[in-house]
């Protein structure tokens, strides 16, 4: 097993008036932040705060590109134009950069959000659109990418540094995607639970579906919803776990590619 893993989760997803999650309890616990960009999440006021707590954490920061989809926070699909979608990951990764520049911050991976992430996962069309999007922002940025996915070939087609990311609190289909958020089983509320599919997952350097189907995958991180109400029940167990068993959980820059 290997001993040393990221732990991320899904960040800034307020928006106004209204608070998403518990970034300032969760940040503690987590190495790396996917920030909401203000697509399906966030706004600049929401964005610069969160930055602000990654680095009073010391964790890395990441964009949370989505669809333009403030109203069904990003898990609608949108059929896009590649060009059309491969800017707005660029535009959306630009406005991150240039609040984490004005506070003498970096950032240092992306992550898709949602039903992008849903829909790159199967589609390498999309997968290449994004691709294309974070290495035009910057060549360096890690993509956070579904094991098993297209986005994964996509970014190493690209010769971007990909990390694997699999789930502290989602159930996976024999299609190596999460289970559908329309079935009963598809979140994971029991920090136990968590736990025991975390370790398995790194013992196994595999997904493992709900039919105990085995599929293959180099794992470099777990990634928490944020906007889980068990969010920071489940990180901290894990984290806690991990560190028993002597794995270093460490932000994604430290990460070898």
């Amino acid at each position: 097993m290997n001993k040393q893993i990221n732990l991320n989760a899904d960040m800034g997803e307020s928006h106004g008036s209204f608070k998403v999650g518990c970034d300032a309890e969760l940040m503690k616990v987590i190495r790396s932040a996917n920030i909401a960009c203000g697509f399906h999440a966030g706004d600049a006021t929401v964005m610069t705060k969160t930055v602000r707590l990654a680095l009073d954490n010391g964790a890395s920061i990441g964009a949370h590109p989505g669809f333009n989809d403030i109203w069904g926070f990003g898990r609608r699909q949108i059929r896009m134009d590649p060009k059309d979608l491969e800017y707005m990951i660029t535009y959306q990764i630009g406005a991150l950069q240039a609040i984490a520049g004005a506070a003498n911050a970096k950032v240092t991976h992306v992550k898709p959000h949602g039903a992008l992430n849903n829909m790159a996962h199967h589609d390498l069309d999309i997968a290449m659109a994004i691709a294309r999007g974070i290495k035009a922002a910057d060549r360096e940025l890690i993509f956070v990418a579904n094991a098993c996915s297209e986005m994964v070939t996509a970014g190493h087609a690209l010769g971007l540094k990909v990390a694997e990311e699999a789930y502290v609190d989602r159930t996976y289909s024999d299609t190596g995607l999460m289970t559908s958020r329309s079935l009963p089983n598809a979140m994971i509320h029991d920090a136990d639970v968590a736990v025991r599919q975390v370790i398995s997952f790194m013992e196994e350097q595999a997904i493992i579906t709900t039919s105990g189907k085995r599929l293959p995958s180099a794992i470099k991180s777990f990634c928490t919803h944020g906007d889980e109400p068990t969010a920071l029940a489940l990180a901290a167990k894990v984290r806690a776990e991990l560190e028993r068993q002597g794995i270093d959980v460490v932000p994604l820059p430290e990460m070898s590619f």
